[in-house]
C-alpha cells in the first residue's frame, strides 16, 4: 500500500493522525512520534530528573501506543493522553519500587488530579496503606498528635487543649512525625499530607 510522504502526514491533525493509527498506518505513528518525543522526554525529565529514565519512559509510552492502537479511547486529546501516559508510568514505576524522590513532583500532581480510574484509585489505595503501617508504628503519643492534625485536621492549638500540652509540643511532635515517615518512606509521607488536606 502507498502513503502519503511524511509532509502530508505532518500536516494532519492529532486527530487525524490517531484514526490513521488505529487502522495500523506506520507513518501516521512516526508522525505523532516526531512530533511529540523531544517535548515528551523534557516533561518526564522534569519529572524524574533522569535522561536515562526519562528516555525509558516516554519509549515505553510509545511501545504501549503502538500496541495497544486499537483498544485506545482517548476522551480530551492526543497530546493530554501522551502527557498522562507519562505520568501513569511515573506512577507504577513508583508503587513497585515503593519510594523514589526522583518522582516528588509527579506523585504530588498524580495526588492533585481527580482520576476516575479504577486501577488510578487502586494504586492511591496501595499508597495510603504502606503509610498507615509506618504511622502505626510511630511512638503512641506521637502517632495520636500526628492524626488529631493530619487526619481530624485540628490545628496545634486546638490538640494542645484538647490534649492538656504545650502548643509547642504539638509542633515538635508533628515536625518530628514527618522526619520518622520522610526517613522510612522517602515522599510518601508528603504525598499523605496532601492528600490528607484535600
Amino acid at each position: 500500500m502507498a502513503y502519503p510522504g511524511l509532509s502530508v502526514y505532518q500536516k494532519y491533525t492529532d486527530q487525524e493522525l490517531f484514526d490513521l493509527l488505529q487502522s495500523g498506518d506506520q507513518v501516521a505513528y512516526t508522525t505523532i512520534y516526531e512530533r511529540y518525543i523531544f517535548t515528551l522526554l523534557n516533561h518526564a525529565f522534569n519529572k524524574t530528573r533522569n535522561r536515562e529514565e526519562a528516555r525509558d519512559i516516554v519509549q515505553e509510552v510509545f511501545t504501549r501506543l503502538w500496541a495497544r492502537r486499537q483498544q485506545i479511547q482517548i476522551t480530551t486529546n492526543l497530546a493530554g493522553f501522551l502527557y498522562t501516559s507519562v505520568h501513569h508510568i511515573i506512577i507504577d514505576q513508583f508503587v513497585h519500587s515503593k519510594v523514589k524522590d526522583k518522582y516528588f513532583a509527579s506523585i504530588l500532581a498524580f495526588a492533585a488530579q481527580s482520576h476516575e480510574a479504577t486501577d488510578h484509585r487502586t494504586r492511591e489505595n496501595q499508597l495510603a496503606a504502606i503509610i498507615e503501617k509506618e504511622i502505626a508504628g510511630l511512638p503512641p503519643k506521637m502517632r495520636e498528635i500526628f492524626e488529631l492534625s493530619r487526619k481530624h485536621h485540628l490545628s496545634h492549638k486546638e490538640i494542645a487543649e484538647r490534649l492538656n500540652i504545650a502548643e509547642q509540643t504539638v509542633s515538635k511532635q508533628v515536625s518530628n512525625a514527618l522526619k520518622i515517615l520522610r526517613f522510612k518512606l522517602g515522599i510518601i509521607a508528603y504525598l499523605y499530607f496532601i492528600i490528607w488536606h484535600k
